[in-house]
């Protein structure tokens, strides 16, 4: 017989694939932790290994309730979305019990981990210079070497898998909840239109301009009801009074005047009777400006005390704010009842990057 010169090399020794959560081959950083003699150290008291491997459960069960709470947070933020009360304090529930339950379970897991798997021991520090040379920087290595190693976080892979598990989710709910500054889907005029304009300026079901009607009853108002000067009321446009979104921007303060109050600031044909209507929010970081003195007819913001003259168009008399509170136009319906008789003629609320002077527009226009 002669020899096959085509032999099938095969090789040594089969190489195993690595696991996630485990370190790669080869030398590592942290050493598997093996207990000998020499780590046998006076003082220091090591758990029991039932003990741990009990602790070690613990743990892992706490990171995948972690796990479990950060996935169902996600999902909530993108299932429960929100527009009215209802709908928001149902939202607020299922976003805050999970978020609650998963940094619960990482802490708890983290506790546990560090009382029943490390080994415990005093420590005693000593004051000295704080030299940084070669035997500090060798001192410090060592003392992470051997914290790492009395963390068990290589030789029990459980805790550290379970671990990297439970940090997944948590690292992408900042990146979930970036999802609201996403206005990619909406064009770009609709979005500026969006910022400049509130419901005021449309209509109801019977194609009809909006009632005024008091915000937390829904009560329509009769002009000839809110006939006492001074009088003040917190007013939202019919139809939107659980709209969170519209009553954002859409909240009024509404004041009876005598005639001979109103100064010149004041758009008379915006008016009714005396009865004028600003927006609530303030114009500095959109507060509601609703404190208001009958003596000076001054609305107050309590967020940082800028004042406005009612009296005199909402101009500002005091404070931060750069820009008085807009007027918004109404009238009476053939009932009676106060109803806008359209938009605000500039944004309300804050500055924004897309405003521009609004408000020097208006005049050019021959709206203010």
């Amino acid at each position: 017989m002669t020899d096959n010169q085509h032999e099938i090399e095969q090789p040594d020794e089969r190489v195993p694939k690595r696991v996630i959560g485990t370190p790669p081959p080869g030398n590592t950083m942290i050493p598997a932790e093996e207990k000998t003699e020499a780590d046998e150290v006076p003082g220091v008291y090591y758990p029991d290994e039932a003990k741990a491997r009990k602790g070690e459960k613990i743990v892992a069960l706490c990171f995948t309730i972690t796990f479990i709470a950060a996935i169902a947070f996600i999902i909530n933020y993108v299932v429960f979305q929100v527009g009215d009360v209802d709908s928001t304090a149902v939202s607020n529930l299922v976003l805050g019990a999970p978020l609650t339950i998963a940094l619960l379970g990482l802490a708890s897991g983290i506790v546990v981990w560090v009382r029943q798997v490390m080994p415990k021991y005093t420590l005693i520090q000593e004051r000295h210079e704080m030299a940084t040379d070669s035997g500090t920087r060798s001192y410090v290595s060592e003392t992470f070497l051997q914290g790492a190693k009395e963390s068990g976080f290589v030789k029990r892979p459980l805790l550290r898998r379970t671990l990297l598990l439970a940090s997944a989710p948590l690292g992408l709910i900042p990146l979930v909840l970036l999802r609201d500054l996403d206005n990619s889907k909406m064009p770009a005029s609709a979005f500026h239109k969006e910022l400049r304009h509130t419901v005021w300026g449309g209509k109801n079901k019977e194609g009809k301009p909006l009632k005024l009607v008091v915000e937390g009853t829904g009560q329509p108002i009769r002009a000839a009801d809110f006939n006492s000067p001074g009088g003040i009321l917190s007013v939202v446009p019919e139809g939107y009074e659980h709209d969170l979104t519209a009553l954002a921007k859409a909240v009024l303060i509404l004041i009876k005047f005598r005639p001979e109050e109103i100064k010149s600031g004041t758009n008379l044909n915006w008016t009714h009777d005396g009865i004028v209507a600003y927006s609530k929010i303030c114009t500095h970081v959109g507060c509601p400006a609703a404190l208001y003195e009958q003596t000076t007819h001054h609305i107050l913001c309590p967020c940082h005390q800028s004042t406005f003259d009612a009296a005199d168009g909402a101009k500002v008399v005091f404070g931060p704010a750069a820009r008085p509170l807009p007027q918004l136009p109404i009238g009476v319906d053939e009932q009676g009842f106060l109803i806008a008789k359209g938009d605000f003629d500039v944004p309300v609320g804050p500055s924004f990057w897309e405003r521009g002077d609004a408000e020097a527009k208006a005049r050019e226009g021959g709206q203010a």
